[in-house]
């Protein structure tokens, strides 16, 4: 497992949040991302992972604690039609790219994001024409164009057949390990085989998140406990 980065680019400290009806969602729960890499959390319905992920990328605040996040998230669904918006590839990534560029300029920009996701080609594509591991691909694309360095990743594979959830996986951790401008993803995640890709992965219960240990290591703990629910 990877540890030994110069910079912390995300760091919580002790952050809680309640909802409304009284469900505790965060309990004094602190984490930091130690640098670039694929991180993963396994946590429960109701761990809390959901709403941990929603006051890192500023759509909740929480009540207590604190959060410094030096870098732009985004965040990514298990359903890639819940923030696929416009009607082809190319449209829609054009969302996410600065205002006042020439026509040129916005056409290599969406090249150089599909052809990073492996969609080359497609920019043209109508959305309903796409399978859901390429709609997937195409939101982790809005997500590069938009110059996000921090990947919020709720579940990605979840909807996915068996080849798309490889080629998702594979195509973060390749974003993750590239020379230049290498990406942070915190991957939630309920398939244990997934953790055996990560630079680390951690537990979370009851609001709070657990040490990172390396994934291999979490998965053969946790397994006994799968088995016995199942």
């Amino acid at each position: 497992m990877k540890t030994a980065y110069s910079k912390t680019d995300l760091y919580i400290k002790n952050i809680s949040f309640t909802w409304p009806s009284g469900t505790i969602a965060l309990s004094s729960c602190s984490l930091s991302i130690p640098g670039p890499g694929l991180w993963m959390i396994v946590g429960s319905n109701g761990s809390g992972k959901s709403t941990l992920f929603k006051i890192i990328s500023g759509l909740l605040k929480p009540q207590s604690g604190s959060i410094k996040c030096e870098i732009k998230p985004a965040l990514m669904f298990q359903n890639p039609d819940h923030q696929i918006l416009l009607p082809s590839c190319g449209s829609d990534l054009m969302l996410n790219l600065p205002k006042h560029l020439s026509d040129q300029e916005y056409q290599e920009l969406i090249n150089i994001a599909l052809a990073e996701v492996e969609l080359t080609g497609m920019a043209s594509r109508p959305i309903h024409t796409l399978s859901g591991g390429q709609k997937q691909r195409l939101a982790l694309a809005g997500a590069l164009a938009s110059k996000s360095q921090l990947l919020l990743l709720d579940e990605p594979t979840a909807l996915l057949d068996l080849e798309s959830q490889n080629s998702v996986l594979a195509i973060v951790k390749k974003l993750c390990h590239r020379t230049k401008d290498p990406l942070i993803a915190l991957w939630i995640t309920h398939r244990l085989e997934e953790l055996d890709h990560s630079d680390g992965a951690t537990r979370m219960e009851n609001g709070k998140i657990g040490k990172w240990v390396a994934g291999k290591q979490l998965r053969e703990s946790l397994e006994p406990l799968a088995v016995r629910r199942g």
